[in-house]
């Protein structure tokens, strides 16, 4: 697959909130990795990772909704 991803890289439409959302976004992908790593090296156990991970998106989804991302104008 030929995918190149620049972690500083925002090709989507330019909106502040875009902008916003997609720094959350990296932000979470980064924890997500982090806790998988943590996981993976058995330091926390797959429940508490994946409980960890839920608490990560519902709050992504919260910073969706507030930014008001994919709203009708």
């Amino acid at each position: 697959m030929d995918f190149l991803f620049t972690p500083n890289s925002y090709n989507g439409k330019f909106t502040p909130e875009n902008l916003v959302f997609n720094a959350n976004l990296q932000e979470f992908t980064h924890q997500v990795s982090l806790i998988c790593e943590l996981s993976t090296q058995g330091v926390i156990s797959p429940e508490s990772a994946y409980t960890e991970i839920q608490v990560l998106f519902e709050s992504l989804k919260r910073s969706k909704q507030q930014l008001k991302i994919d709203e009708n104008p």
